[in-house]
């Protein structure tokens, strides 16, 4: 291929003096020396048969990795893919027996016409009933049943926690919970978390009850590694009716590598976002788990908050600013809410002070190792409708 290169690019002037068919395409010359290089690393010629080559590379490629969980994917791409070439064989062989013509409902008329045989004209000749036109008279909604609504669109998420909990894995008392976590404090803030949940009514801060007043519970609980949050994005890549759904992540190990601990909105108004920042705060999940006290279920998360250090977004990158906060004695400022309150997952970007950033911090130690991050409201379309 070198000898032939060599000699193409000796001979090409030729192409200039006789003239070529206008019609003609000639290669990408000015790729032409990285052909070989580029066939040894990538087994692809630089272009040529890239309409071929690209649309292969999209089914054989692109798309699986797509329906893959992105971790590991060449195996879960692999067996798709078989299971794609079979559902191909299975069509043709269904297509070839008929049974993919018509419905089920046409094959089950067929062979009720079949087994009855012509239906007899109706006495005193009475019209016969459009079967078709009744059942769509049927299905048909009353319109005193639908009810226009012109109000606000509602942007309250749902979040709910992940179906098969932890069992032995992990901590499955509230003790044990407290020293795997590594935070003393969290029968206290179970306490007072039943103390707001019982009595709502009560408007005194938390920090002014007497703990003797708040439930005692030490019982059992359910861990979770993931929440999923549903709410309303039509802006973004959404289902049906603009939902969008989101899995947050608190797990003392993610993916064999290191513990992933998300950060989320948390919504402290009523008016659910509409009033941005100023009504949402940030914090970041340590832990998912639920238990049962009194005869009613608790979904909860252990969070630590973050401070906003001003009321104002930051002016040079209109971004808001947070930072861990801590309590009086520098002891970091945990909580227990129910999950109810998440609004969504967030993304803190740090702010990066004039030193350069250690070569071996990895991107799972962003939330640890610096002072203040920005709220990301560039993350995506509904982040910014939201984070303002």
């Amino acid at each position: 291929m070198e000898d032939a290169l060599e000699r193409f690019y000796r001979y090409r002037e030729v192409f200039k003096t006789v003239g070529v068919v206008f019609t003609f395409s000639l290669p990408r010359q000015h790729s032409l020396k990285h052909y070989h290089r580029h066939i040894q690393l990538f087994a692809a010629p630089n272009g040529v048969c890239s309409s071929i080559t690209e649309n292969k590379h999209i089914k054989a490629v692109k798309e699986l990795y797509r329906r893959s969980n992105r971790f590991n994917a060449l195996g879960q791409m692999l067996e798709t893919n078989q299971r794609l070439d079979k559902l191909a064989a299975m069509r043709i062989n269904f297509t070839a027996r008929e049974m993919l013509t018509g419905t089920c409902l046409s094959s089950v008329l067929t062979s009720m016409k079949t087994i009855q045989g012509p239906v007899p004209p109706s006495p005193n000749n009475e019209p016969e009933v459009n079967q078709g036109s009744a059942a769509q008279i049927s299905t048909e909604e009353d319109p005193e049943d639908v009810e226009s609504d012109d109000g606000p669109m509602v942007i309250q998420a749902h979040v709910q926690l992940a179906k098969t909990p932890q069992g032995k894995k992990r901590a499955q008392t509230v003790p044990a919970l407290a020293n795997e976590l590594g935070i003393p404090r969290l029968p206290t803030l179970i306490r007072q978390f039943l103390f707001e949940q019982n009595l709502p009514g009560d408007l005194r801060d938390l920090s002014e009850v007497p703990l003797y007043e708040c439930p005692l519970y030490d019982g059992k609980v359910s861990v979770f590694n993931s929440a999923s949050s549903r709410f309303y994005a039509p802006s973004d890549l959404s289902g049906v009716a603009g939902m969008r759904t989101e899995h947050i992540r608190a797990c003392p190990r993610w993916r064999n590598e290191s513990a992933r601990y998300d950060c989320v909105f948390i919504n402290t108004d009523t008016e659910c976002g509409y009033n941005g920042m100023r009504g949402l705060e940030i914090a970041r999940v340590y832990c998912f788990f639920s238990f049962t006290f009194r005869g009613r279920y608790y979904p909860c998360a252990v969070i630590r908050w973050f401070d906003k250090p001003d009321d104002r977004p930051d002016e040079d990158t209109g971004m808001w600013i947070v930072r861990p906060a801590y309590r009086a004695n520098r002891f970091p400022e945990y909580a227990v809410i129910h999950i109810d309150s998440i609004f969504r997952a967030a993304h803190l970007i740090p702010l990066y002070g004039p030193h350069f950033v250690p070569v071996n911090l990895h991107h799972y130690h962003s939330y640890d190792a610096f002072r203040a991050y920005y709220v990301n409201k560039y993350a995506d379309h509904h982040a910014f409708e939201i984070a303002f």
